[in-house]
C-alpha cells in the first residue's frame, strides 16, 4: 500500500507528554486512515537505572509530574511516588524487537500496552521482564518469541540507530530548540523530546518538523500542507462506532479528543451508549465496547 505522508514518532513509554500527546494521535488516525504510515523510533530516555539519580530527578518529582498532568491533559495516570525510577531501555529494545521482527502497527500495539503499565500501575517498572512480558502478552505477541526476537543482533543495531536519530534533529527542530531537550553526555547537542513527530511527503521527501507536544491542529495543518489532496473524514457519527474501530479500549480524554468535545462531554456519551463498558484506571478511565451487547440492543 502506498501512503501519501510518513509520520516519524520520536518517543519513550516512560514520557508522560507522550502519553498525553496519544488523543491527538487517535484523532489523526481517525480523520486521515492510511492516507498517513506511522512508524516509531525510540528516544531511550534512561539508559540505565542510575539516570535520573544522575540527573537529580526523583519518584516524588514525576508523582507531582504525573498529578498534574493528569488534570491538564486528562489522560489516566497514578501518581502514586513509583518505588524507583529505573531505565527505559529494555522496554524500548522490546518494541524496536517488535518492529524488526514483526510490523510497525505490532510494535505500536506493543508500546501501547507498556505505556498503560508505566502511567497507570505504580509498581510496574519498564526495565523488569515482568513489565515487559505482561505488555507483550496484552499486545498479542508471544513472550517466548518476542525473546527470541530480542536476542537478533539487528534489534540491537536499530536501536542504537533510533537513538542516534532522536539525538540528531533536523535543522527546522533546532530552530524550535525550546521544544527540544539536550543530551545528558554531550550538553552541546539537542535532542527530540516526546513526542516528536516529523511528517514526510513519500513523493518528495519534504518534512514537517513538529518537535515536541503540540495540540492536534499543528499536525492538520502540517498533513494540510504536505498534501492538500487528502481526505479528511468527518467525526464518527457515535462513541460506539469509535470504540468499534478502534479495537482497544480508549481513554475518555481520547474519545474527547477525536470528537473535539471536552472530558466531561466525552464521559457524558459514553455512559449513556449502549455496549460502552468503563474500566477505571489511575485519575481516569478506558472504555471498550461490549460488542454482544450492542448485538442484543440492535
Amino acid at each position: 500500500m502506498s501512503f501519501p505522508i510518513e509520520v516519524t514518532e520520536y518517543t519513550d513509554a516512560q514520557c508522560p507528554w507522550a502519553w498525553s500527546a496519544e488523543p491527538m494521535k487517535w484523532r489523526l488516525r481517525w480523520h486521515y486512515g492510511d492516507a498517513l504510515a506511522w512508524r516509531t523510533r525510540m528516544i531511550v530516555l534512561a539508559s540505565d537505572t542510575d539516570h535520573y539519580a544522575r540527573i537529580g530527578f526523583s519518584a516524588e518529582q514525576l508523582a507531582a509530574g504525573f498529578e498534574m498532568f493528569a488534570t491538564r491533559y486528562g489522560m489516566p495516570l497514578d501518581a502514586t511516588p513509583r518505588p524507583r525510577l529505573g531505565a527505559t531501555r529494555p522496554a524500548a529494545k522490546a518494541v524496536v524487537a517488535a518492529r524488526v521482527n514483526s510490523s510497525a502497527d505490532v510494535a505500536e500495539r506493543l508500546l501501547r500496552r507498556l505505556r498503560i503499565h508505566a502511567m497507570t500501575n505504580p509498581t510496574a517498572m519498564l526495565e523488569e521482564s515482568a513489565t515487559i512480558v505482561a505488555a507483550a502478552t496484552e499486545a498479542g505477541i508471544d513472550p517466548a518469541v518476542l525473546e527470541r526476537w530480542l536476542t537478533d543482533p539487528a534489534v540491537e543495531r536499530e536501536l542504537q540507530a533510533d537513538m542516534l536519530a532522536a539525538r540528531s534533529p533536523a535543522p527546522a527542530a533546532v530552530a524550535l530548540s525550546h521544544k527540544l531537550a539536550r543530551v545528558t553526555e554531550d550538553p552541546s547537542r539537542w535532542r527530540y523530546t516526546a513526542p516528536s513527530l516529523v511528517f514526510t511527503r513519500a513523493s518528495d521527501r519534504t518534512t514537517i518538523e513538529t518537535p515536541g507536544f503540540h495540540p492536534s491542529l499543528s499536525y492538520e495543518v502540517a498533513i494540510a500542507n504536505l498534501d492538500p489532496s487528502i481526505e479528511r473524514r468527518a467525526a464518527p457519527a457515535s462513541v460506539s462506532e469509535l470504540l468499534e474501530w478502534a479495537g482497544e479500549p480508549l481513554a475518555t480524554q481520547e474519545v474527547a479528543e477525536v470528537f473535539g468535545i471536552d472530558r466531561d462531554a466525552a464521559r457524558e456519551q459514553l455512559t449513556d451508549a449502549t455496549g460502552a463498558i468503563e474500566q477505571r484506571a489511575g485519575s481516569d478511565a478506558f472504555w471498550a465496547l461490549d460488542t454482544a451487547a450492542v448485538a442484543q440492543a440492535a
